[in-house]
């Protein structure tokens, strides 16, 4: 007897988590320098073009796939055109990406108590490269305390998170560090724009570079910068939509995630 595969708790929980991967290191590490070197405001263009032309396509090719076999991609991609090989691949990326999201993750969680007093004094560098890490000279092998008691921490919890299945666990971790997300890059940017020069940057950033819309590398840039972030092509929004119940607007889901980049 098949056990039967779980379900999200509603449509919504599907799109909060969907979001809660799309919505990352891509948008608000990523895309402001990416979009300062090249064109400035004018990169808004060929963004909003690759997410019509290549984005929104390849989230409903994911979402399809997952929906239509409800399988871990590289059993929907064998089903869908014997390409399980595809599949792996994109399992393989996700694992990469797992394993240095956990190491940005301890490194997040480490200066959040650094901060407490500023303890990385006035040589930021210095501290995260010599000091947090302890780099060395050449090809070195060592222990660092630190970092290891940080990815243990950021792998239990998510061990956690995982053994909670969809329902309990993704859907319900999502609804709560996704509002708390909200919270936090809202006092980020107006902490940012308090700061000295904030004005001059604003006008950099804002300001479009009307002729760097005729470089075709600001482009690719763009089209490039779709992968990282509507996280299409890994496996994830693929393996999301597999535990979406059988009638479920998937046209929809696909627009509010994209257009909540």
């Amino acid at each position: 007897m098949t056990a039967s595969r779980e379900n999200w708790s509603a449509r919504s929980g599907f799109i909060i988590a969907a979001i809660g991967s799309a919505v990352g290191l891509g948008n608000i590490w990523r895309f402001p320098y990416v979009a300062y070197e090249n064109g400035g405001g004018a990169f808004l263009i060929p963004y909003l073009v690759a997410i019509f032309a290549a984005g929104l396509p390849l989230l409903f090719l994911d979402y399809a796939v997952g929906h239509k076999y409800r399988k871990a991609p590289p059993t929907a991609y064998k089903k869908l055109m014997n390409g399980e090989s595809l599949g792996w691949w994109q399992v393989a990326v996700t694992l990469i990406i797992g394993i240095y999201y956990a190491s940005v993750l301890s490194w997040a969680g480490s200066y959040m108590f650094y901060s407490f007093g500023q303890q990385w004094g006035s040589d930021t560098e210095k501290f995260f490269f010599t000091t947090y890490l302890q780099n060395g000279e050449g090809l070195a092998f060592g222990f660092v305390p630190t970092l290891f008691i940080g990815l243990v921490v950021v792998w239990a919890i998510v061990m956690f998170i995982l053994y909670g299945g969809v329902k309990k666990g993704v859907e319900l971790s999502n609804k709560i560090f996704m509002p708390l997300l909200v919270v936090l890059f809202t006092i980020l940017v107006i902490q940012a724009i308090r700061l000295p020069g904030a004005v001059q940057g604003l006008n950099a950033f804002f300001t479009p570079n009307w002729e760097a819309m005729g470089n075709y590398k600001v482009w690719l840039a763009a089209f490039g910068h779709i992968f990282f972030s509507l996280s299409v092509g890994f496996g994830i929004m693929l393996t999301y939509a597999s535990y979406l119940k059988k009638k479920t607007n998937l046209t929809g889901s696909g627009l509010v995630v994209a257009l909540a980049n």
